[in-house]
């Protein structure tokens, strides 16, 4: 059910930004108040990101009201931040449906919203595309405007980096607004900085700094002295000098919770020319004191009320996060050598305990999944033994790195890749739906996929006592009620378990159900009604060849169950193994398609894709009737 908008007598005259244009800039920290507490009872009704957008609700504002969007572009990195903005572009009345299936896009989404430039999901993207969207309004003449909105977080990719490199040296007009909400600002420091940026900004600051420049352009050795001059008072009253290195001129940092003064300074902004970056400080969860004292904690929400001073405590099902991370501190303490490693990812990941019982070796590699990959090879190198906890979808940025510098020299690095298969609420950008299939034709990878937690830390144990790189890859959440051994026991490498023997006598239809993961009950369930033997594999690579031969001898159809894409799967093995060998059996992949899965729940995905137990009996039954 949406909010009331009746409720909100100013924001119900802005649904557009064509509408808030119409606004007397006098209006604007009113109709932000609203802006905040209609976002608040919208997230709170229908759970989602709610930190982040609680503090960009003045610079959205401001933003909307001085450019022209949508034929201005505005391209917001990552789109935790951007819920404001859907709010303000024809959106308000769809919000309740946000991250569920049918609903609105969890982030910025080119085919939701002409306002969505740029469909995002991973951090650092912003500035390269705005880059990209720059040299093409230059190419069409149109004076058309490019803003890209990138997070303090998010600037630590080197990506990022990369970006502002070449921008600074292609001389383009775009702006980077650098939402920083690491710290809250004075009253004292805001007022100095908003009149300081006004200045920057301004006819006379601008006219001077570039009639300056064309002055002293023939005189080389003096017009460095000036640029000198420039930067170095500049240095003085605002941290700048970093982006005037990569040719950006640098404005703020700014009170980014003073709407009438973001108003002003990007009106000044915009017809500045070449590439500006304007500092803007604001505060996560801003204007609701449980978010503000917790932002972490209010990043991603449940449905709550937020007339109570907390959420609702979380379920108490041992996860696999949950299970990682016991491990972890149980491992540490066994072996010294262990040393942890995540990009940015500590409480998703389940290591908040690790990294304050063993605070010497956790490393946090900020956004820079390339980086920590890497980071970890070079540990290993030096008979360390890291372990580099990943979501799935953001190993896919580290490709490169988990190739050359680990697979390559065989270096003893284990993954724990968080978040395999489907994800759920975050939609098509986070779904691990490629891990097993861009892992697979690695050389020296040993890759796991347990079946349930306690599967998952023996797993673990197995993968950090192999010599050479490993993987356990394990989903979100947990629900299949394993009792965990502590103890831990090295798995035999490559040997699947048979949970389910076929009463059939060879009779033209004999199935053997081999399942990758945590699918397991799923398979179990379907190989009731199918009579079908049922295999937990364990292993991706290597597989157990003995065992699928032996099945393949004595069954008709094999069926390959993976929450994965098909193409390039753990089944396409099977398939290929079948082939190469000339094994009589017919093999079924049942898995991802060929598409991306959009927003639901981890069950409705299921039975959407036809991977729930009632789905793999119609599949399964469907294929032996042709």
């Amino acid at each position: 059910m949406s909010v009331d908008i009746s409720q909100f007598p100013l924001l119900a005259l802005a649904n557009e930004p064509q509408e808030l244009r119409l606004l007397p800039q006098t209006n604007l920290p009113q109709l932000s108040d609203q802006l905040r507490s209609y976002l608040l009872k919208s997230v709170s009704k229908s759970s989602g990101h709610l930190a982040s957008g609680l503090g960009t609700v003045e610079l959205t504002v401001a933003l909307h009201y001085v450019f022209n969007t949508p034929i201005d572009r505005i391209i917001w990195d990552v789109g935790h931040q951007a819920y404001p903005h859907k709010i303000l572009t024809g959106r308000r009345e769809q919000m309740h449906t946000i991250r569920q299936k049918d609903g609105l896009h969890p982030f910025p989404n080119r085919n939701e919203s002409e306002f969505d430039t740029f469909t995002v999901g991973h951090s650092g993207t912003s500035i390269s595309a705005a880059l990209g969207m720059a040299i093409a309004a230059e190419k069409e003449g149109k004076n058309r405007k490019t803003v890209a909105v990138i997070g303090d977080g998010a600037i630590t990719g080197g990506m990022a980096f990369e970006a502002m490199n070449h921008a600074g040296a292609l001389d383009k007009d775009m702006l980077i607004i650098l939402n920083d909400n690491e710290m809250s600002i004075s009253e004292n420091v805001g007022a100095l900085n908003n009149h300081l940026a006004k200045i920057l900004t301004g006819n006379l600051y601008t006219s001077i700094r570039e009639g300056g420049k064309k002055l002293l352009s023939g005189v080389p050795s003096i017009k460095e002295l000036a640029r000198r001059s420039e930067e170095h008072l500049k240095g003085m009253v605002v941290p700048g000098t970093l982006f005037e290195e990569f040719g950006f001129n640098y404005i703020g940092p700014v009170d980014g919770h003073d709407v009438n003064g973001l108003v002003e300074t990007l009106r000044n902004m915009r017809g500045l020319k070449g590439p500006q970056i304007l500092h803007v400080m604001t505060k996560k969860g801003k204007g609701y004191k449980p978010a503000e004292q917790d932002p972490i904690g209010y990043h991603g929400v449940p449905k709550f009320n937020p007339d109570e001073s907390s959420l609702p405590s979380g379920s108490s099902t041992m996860t696999f996060s949950k299970v990682f991370g016991n491990w972890l501190c149980d491992m540490a303490q066994a072996d010294k050598r262990l040393m942890a490693i995540t990009p940015a990812m500590r409480e998703g990941s389940g290591m908040v305990a690790y990294s304050q019982q063993f605070p010497d070796r956790y490393f946090d590699a900020a956004i820079a999944e390339q980086h920590a990959v890497t980071l970890g090879a070079g540990m290993a190198c030096e008979n360390l033994k890291p372990v580099v906890a990943i979501y799935s979808t953001f190993l896919q940025r580290g490709y490169d790195q988990l190739i050359h510098d680990v697979a390559i020299p065989n270096l003893d690095v284990l993954f724990a890749i968080d978040r395999g298969g489907l994800v759920g609420a975050d939609g098509e950008t986070h779904q691990g739906a490629f891990d097993l299939s861009f892992m697979n034709c690695i050389p020296n990878m040993l890759i796991m996929a347990p079946s349930d937690e306690n599967e998952c830390r023996q797993m673990l144990f197995t993968g950090y006592q192999h010599q050479g790189p490993a993987a356990v890859r394990y989903p979100r959440g947990g629900s299949i009620g394993a009792e965990i051994e502590q103890q831990m026991t090295q798995l035999a490498i490559g040997k699947g378990v048979v949970k389910r023997e076929s009463s059939k006598a060879q009779a033209g239809d004999k199935v053997a159900i081999l399942n990758f993961g945590t699918l397991l009950p799923n398979a179990l369930s379907a190989a009731q009604a199918l009579d079908a033997t049922v295999v937990d594999m364990r292993f991706i690579k290597p597989f157990d060849a003995q065992l699928v031969t032996e099945l393949a001898q004595s069954h008709d159809v094999l069926v390959t169950l993976e929450e994965n894409a098909i193409i390039g799967g753990a089944g396409s093995a099977i398939t290929q193994h079948v082939m190469t060998n000339r094994l009589k059996p017919a093999v079924l992949n049942l898995g991802l398609p060929d598409k991306f899965v959009c927003q639901g729940t981890q069950a409705q995905q299921q039975e959407m894709l036809q991977l729930d137990s009632a789905g793999i009996v119609n599949q399964v039954k469907q294929y032996l009737s042709l």
